[in-house]
This record gives structure tokens, C-alpha cells and sequence, in this order.
């Protein structure tokens, strides 16, 4: 009966100490960690860590989130723990525990909560993107050329000059001549 530990981090900018500190003091024997987003359902460490799980065990990680993004992942790698013989608990999450039939059946109506929520914030940014560029906001990289330089290139380009020629003066590639 071995507790394996998971942390998740989906930044380089953030860091798993943390996490780690937190499995440490919670008694896992070991600890997998990645940084990787949780949107990847191929995350190698997870896989390793389950894996590593035999009869008995257990596979704990900080927060329920660390382990899945969305409800189908979350059952599907439950359903692998499952498989395994080991059990899953949740740190900060403390119904999230699937050693009981009532933490089995709240990791299920949460994780679809969860998922509810997500596609929601994913709806007002698509929202909110939309109104910005109906009201001029333009998203991307600023262009190289500006209207003019565009026009210019575009009449030195029909009057034969090559596009190496054209970009070289404009200091930009030539396939940015060649896009116009």
C-alpha cells in the first residue's frame, strides 16, 4: 500500500515546490512532476505514475484540477486507477476521494461542474474577443509594412523589381513582400 504522489505544474513560469512540499508532508514514498498543460491528456509523468501503482495503492496530488481539465479525462484516468486496484485522493479537495462510494460519486458531479465552468470562461473570452474586434481592436502582430510601404511595394513589384529586392530595401523577408 504505497502513496504515489502527482504534481502538475503548466507553466516555466510556475514552479512544482510547492506541490511537491505538500505530497512530501502527506506521506508519498513517491513523487512524479511535470510542467505541462493540463489540456494534454498525454502527460508522460502521469503516466509513469500510474503505472507505478499496484493493488492497494494510492495516487494522491494537491488539487483535483492537477489531474484533469475536463470530466471525460478526469473518469477516464480514474477509471485506469481504478483498473489498477489503487484509489485517488485530492489534498485540498477532500470529497475527492474514491476509497468511498460517496467520494466516487462527488469526484463525478464536481469534475462535470468543473467542466461547466471551463466552457463558460471559454465563452465570455470568445464573447469578449468578438466585441473587441467589432469595435476596431485588432489582435496579432503589428504589421511590418504600413499602408503605404504595402502600396509601394505592391507598384515596384508590378513594375518587375524581384521581391529579394523590394524586401531587402523595406528590411523584411521576402515572403512578407510575397504575402502582399
Amino acid at each position: 500500500m504505497t502513496t504515489i504522489g502527482y504534481a502538475r505544474v503548466s507553466t516555466d513560469g510556475q514552479t512544482l515546490a510547492a506541490q511537491t512540499e505538500a505530497l512530501h508532508s502527506a506521506g508519498c514514498a513517491r513523487i512524479f512532476a511535470e510542467k505541462i498543460s493540463g489540456a494534454y491528456s498525454d502527460r508522460p509523468q502521469l503516466a509513469k505514475a500510474i503505472a507505478a501503482l499496484s493493488e492497494g495503492d494510492t495516487l494522491v496530488v494537491c488539487k483535483l484540477d492537477r489531474l484533469a481539465r475536463s470530466t471525460r479525462d478526469l473518469l477516464n484516468t480514474l477509471d485506469t486507477i481504478g483498473k489498477a486496484g489503487a484509489t485517488f485522493r485530492s489534498l485540498a479537495d477532500q470529497w475527492a476521494d474514491t476509497a468511498t462510494p460517496h467520494g466516487r460519486l462527488m469526484v463525478t458531479v464536481l469534475g462535470g461542474l468543473a467542466e461547466f465552468e471551463r466552457h463558460l470562461i471559454l465563452t465570455r473570452t470568445t464573447e469578449g474577443r468578438t466585441r473587441a474586434q467589432a469595435n476596431g481592436v485588432r489582435f496579432g502582430r503589428k504589421p511590418s509594412l504600413t499602408a503605404y510601404q504595402q502600396a509601394e511595394a505592391l507598384r515596384r513589384r508590378a513594375q518587375g523589381e524581384t521581391l529579394t529586392e523590394i524586401a531587402r530595401s523595406f528590411n523584411v523577408s521576402h515572403m512578407t513582400i510575397a504575402r502582399l
